[in-house]
């Protein structure tokens, strides 16, 4: 993995660069051949965006 990021632009271009990757593989699944692992896989890519999301947020809210 990457080094840990501190500054609060680039924790922001972080969580919208991965919400971006998001959408184009939601983009690009095929609803006929989709199946339960890999719904599973975007609910896991969601629950880490979540979480990371969550852990920024705290570090926005220290330096206010």
């Amino acid at each position: 993995m990457g080094n840990a990021v501190y500054d609060q632009g680039l924790q922001l271009e972080y969580l919208k660069n991965r919400l971006n990757m998001f959408l184009e593989v939601i983009d690009a699944l095929d609803p006929e051949t989709a199946d339960l692992e890999d719904i599973d896989r975007l609910i896991r890519v969601l629950d880490d965006l979540q979480m990371k999301y969550e852990r920024f947020k705290k570090d926005w809210e220290k330096s206010r």
